[in-house]
């Protein structure tokens, strides 16, 4: 296991000085870093269509009986 990780890590240090390197002939060549401001970790979803489709607009479910209702009902069913 540490062979492996040895391995990996001089991978990734050989990477680190390639990118050394061509920040070194970037700076060399009269180029500068400018440090910017990161941008925000959980962007804003984009705002809601105000418009309504008539198509796809859900259908409600009709509201439950109330328990006078239930009675009318049962009253109405007993009398048959």
């Amino acid at each position: 296991m540490i062979s492996i990780h040895l391995g990996m890590f001089e991978q990734q240090q050989q990477h680190a000085k390639s990118i050394s390197e061509q920040v070194a002939q970037h700076l060399a060549a009269g180029g500068r870093i400018e440090h910017l401001k990161s941008p925000p970790d959980n962007p804003k979803p984009p705002r809601r269509s105000e418009k309504i489709d008539p198509e796809t607009v859900l259908k409600r479910k009709p509201k439950g009986l109330t328990a006078a209702d239930r009675k009318a009902l049962r009253l109405m069913a007993n009398s048959l």
